[in-house]
């Protein structure tokens, strides 16, 4: 581990899921990460199993001490998916556990996927992590471009269906006192400024429900990544360092992607290395110490053109330049005092 003073930069396993848990504590290790932001997919940590086996969580962070890193924070993207997404599909089937699809029928899987969730929660809790990072899914996504026309009962609608189905979920949150770090993200009931306001309002700021600042997801959607940190800055529980470059392609591309491949050069955006693409990291880690946050920076790891070995070891470095000691007095101090 590199640093016990400064604030922790961690690694989301989430994209390397195809790896055992101990080969990639093994090369955040060797690259110089303080700890995982693991997720509960793959091989990485199965709730189910973790929330009634005690040896197996020990089990889990055995792997970590070994290396010297710790764990401080917890995903689950792929169940929290699939608690409010209408339709549940062939895409879902592909994501989630076996537990939870079971018979593929949509509302049983909504319902197993909560439970999932309320696991994650329970085993937060065991491995003494307070944050869980996530996703909500969204009954109304499919009705982003709003034609053919809906009504606006449908969209409200969906914001009850999300306070209805989350809201037990949040209840098992806190009284194991895990906060839920939603990624606000397309596809989500939260995925810009304005539908993160109206989420918050329909389970009335409830304080275990915050975000995940991922600036990615802000770019192509063109908000601005900074404002929305002094927005919600007291709702910032976790931050993804992962970024995007945006790629005007003589004007062509829109910010939909065309239906086009990652790493196609004829779209308009895409994810690259954090410190690649278009993200203002200083200014947004200056305005993220400024309003307080004192969590890990997790690298979340996606570029098309870039191999992830080269890419996770950049980035640790990239992240940790930026994250340098903050003064212990204002810098025109000195001026006060009489020579």
């Amino acid at each position: 581990m590199q640093n016990s003073d400064a604030l922790p930069v961690t690694l989301f396993t989430g994209q390397w899921a195809d790896l055992p848990l101990e080969e990639v504590a093994r090369l955040a290790s060797e690259w110089g990460y303080d700890g995982l932001e693991i997720a509960c997919s793959g091989e990485h940590l199965d709730v189910w199993r973790g929330a009634e086996d005690d040896a197996y969580l020990a089990e889990r962070t055995e792997i970590l001490r070994k290396y010297d890193l710790r764990i401080f924070a917890i995903s689950n993207h792929l169940a929290g998916q699939a608690v409010c997404d209408d339709p549940i599909d062939f895409r879902h089937e592909a994501i989630v556990r076996k537990q939870v699809w079971g018979d593929g029928e949509a509302e049983g899987v909504r319902q197993r996927a909560a439970q999932e969730m309320k696991l994650t929660a329970k085993v937060a809790r065991k491995l003494h992590v307070d944050t869980v990072v996530g996703f909500t899914g969204s009954r109304i996504w499919p009705y982003v471009a709003m034609f053919p026309p809906v009504p606006e009962s449908v969209i409200d609608e969906g914001y009850e269906d999300f306070a209805r189905r989350w809201n037990p979920i949040l209840d098992v949150f806190e009284e194991h006192g895990v906060r839920f770090a939603h990624e606000v993200h397309p596809g989500e009931i939260a995925y810009d400024y304005w539908s993160s306001v109206r989420t918050l309002e329909a389970i009335q700021h409830r304080p275990s429900f915050g975000f995940n600042w991922d600036p990615s997801h802000m770019m192509w959607q063109r908000i601005d990544p900074v404002g929305f940190i002094l927005d919600f800055r007291d709702r910032i529980f976790h931050v993804h360092c992962k970024d995007t470059r945006l790629c005007p392609a003589q004007g062509r591309a829109g910010v939909l992607g065309s239906h086009l491949p990652w790493g196609d050069p004829r779209r308009g955006w895409d994810f690259v290395s954090t410190g690649h693409g278009d993200v203002p990291w200083e200014d947004a880690f200056r305005t993220l110490r400024a309003v307080g946050y004192g969590g890990p920076f997790s690298v979340e790891w996606e570029d098309a053109g870039m191999d992830r070995l080269h890419g996770a070891a950049e980035a640790v470095k990239f992240v940790r330049s930026l994250l340098w000691k903050r003064p212990s007095a204002r810098f025109d101090a000195a001026f006060s005092h009489n020579q």
